[in-house]
């Protein structure tokens, strides 16, 4: 852990036209693990939060909305490639829901805001360089979504590897990218500065940024929510939802000795503090990865900051090639975009139903998405199917529907009704046909050699 080893690092970073900015945040980061910090946050220096705002409390404020409409942007971060579903291309190009994508989604929400607002409305993709060719490509047959003098997109950061043993930068000469990582979407901040986007952004006269994961597609932006963030003059606003035993291991948020707010996120937690982490009877708040940011706050801080906004760290322990785990240990130096919410003073957090939100992790996910448990209106909103108070939960056997082409081929004749449905769980290889219903909690078990198959029109009732 040397002084070299830091320099070897940061020079890695300038010879491939990394920004100052993400060099210095780097390099912020690596001086915190060269002195023996951890990244933990343990139970005994948090409360758990007990009341916030709610979000269905709010007042209708059309006025206040539609002045702040006039100065916000939409941000929606873009940098995956669900390479854990067996992915190669951008994650929000995968096909959702009535043969539109991710992308697709959101420019109808977009669009459809528009109509009702009329708000300029500008979407900005945060891209790695893996996805923005294909995701800009995508964008093209949208010529009316540009807005004159906001780019369409901005591109995140990357940092090295770093051998878990000495902290130098990881080798990997059969692969050479797999020597980088992303820096976690904490790198949101960096980027928006290094990129000249937040510079460009107010000079255009936005003051106000909704930020949410492409891949959820419930984290539309709400006006109401809009006017009361701007109204109060927040800083900063962190979505949260109740949680549930399936959202145990996302970050929570809590609050430090002085009462702000801060997010804790399990590789933040000490393994003796892992199962307090996951009480969510505790802990009662997750983090849905929704932002509302005041962009005039954020340029303050970053400049009194000198750049670095210096979020909480997280230490993230992986092998060189993610996909070998008998490759060498390494270290990924990386930060959430939520943290922030300790960083600004006056942050705020706001309790939302759970309609806003439906990421797509899994193929669990995405199956329950494309059944008809779930709506797409004409507004790009995915909603629960009348008479639904909850998703349905799905439980499929990963060893054959983890990856996106072996979950199509068994259900390469659509999915299967879940509107009926409270849990489907799927263990061993059973492919689907046409038409099947599930309903209630349904069990489908195949323990033999070679596939169940389900046959067209049948009903599976628990």
């Amino acid at each position: 852990m040397s002084e070299n080893a830091r320099s070897t690092a940061v020079e890695k970073m300038r010879a491939d036209g990394v920004a100052d900015v993400a060099v210095k945040t780097f390099a912020h980061y690596y001086e915190l693990l060269q002195a023996g910090e951890t990244g933990t946050l343990a139970e005994s220096e948090i409360e758990p939060v007990e009341t916030l705002p709610d979000a269905d409390e709010l007042a209708d404020d059309d006025e206040g909305a539609n002045d702040a409409l006039a100065r916000t942007v939409v941000v929606k971060l873009n940098g995956g490639l669900g390479t854990s579903m067996g992915m190669t291309g951008p994650k929000s190009l995968l096909e959702v829901k009535d043969g539109l994508t991710f992308l697709d989604i959101t420019v109808q929400q977009i669009r459809d805001l528009r109509e009702h607002t009329g708000a300029r409305l500008p979407l900005v993709l945060m891209n790695s360089f893996a996805t923005r060719d294909a995701s800009l490509e995508a964008l093209a047959p949208y010529p009316d979504l540009p807005v004159d003098g906001v780019p369409a997109d901005f591109l995140q950061s990357k940092v090295p590897k770093l051998a878990a043993d000495d902290l130098t930068p990881a080798t990997w000469p059969g692969d050479p990218a797999l020597e980088w990582a992303p820096p976690g979407h904490g790198d949101l901040y960096p980027s928006l500065l290094s990129s000249g986007l937040l510079e460009a952004l107010l000079d255009g006269g936005y003051r106000y940024a909704f930020v949410a994961n492409v891949d959820n597609l419930g984290a539309v932006l709400e006006p109401r929510i809009l006017a009361w963030f701007a109204r109060e003059e927040i800083p900063f606003l962190m979505e949260v939802a109740d949680r549930t035993a399936a959202d145990r291991k996302g970050g929570h948020l809590a609050r430090r000795s002085d009462g702000g707010l801060v997010l804790r996120e399990i590789a933040q937690t000490p393994q003796e503090d892992v199962e307090t982490f996951q009480d969510t009877a505790r802990h009662r708040f997750f983090n849905t990865n929704t932002l509302w940011i005041d962009l005039r706050a954020l340029a303050d801080v970053l400049d009194t900051r000198d750049g670095v906004l210096g979020l909480p760290m997280i230490v993230n322990r992986k092998t060189v090639d993610p996909g070998d785990a008998d490759s060498p240990a390494v270290i990924q130096l990386e930060t959430a975009m939520g943290a922030a919410i300790d960083v600004f003073d006056g942050a705020q957090a706001i309790r939302v139903g759970r309609e806003r939100f439906a990421p797509v992790k899994t193929t669990d996910d995405l199956l329950a998405l494309r059944s008809d448990a779930y709506e797409l209106t004409e507004s790009g909103r995915m909603v629960l199917a009348a008479g639904r108070t909850e998703a349905p939960l799905v439980e499929l056997d990963a060893r054959f529907f983890k990856l996106v082409r072996d979950f199509e081929a068994r259900f390469a004749s659509g999915p299967p009704s879940l509107v009926q449905a409270q849990r489907l769980t799927v263990r061993g290889d059973v492919a689907f046909g046409a038409g099947v219903v599930v309903r209630g909690e349904v069990t489908v078990e195949h323990d033999g050699d070679g596939q169940r198959r389900i046959e067209d029109g049948t009903v599976l009732e628990g």
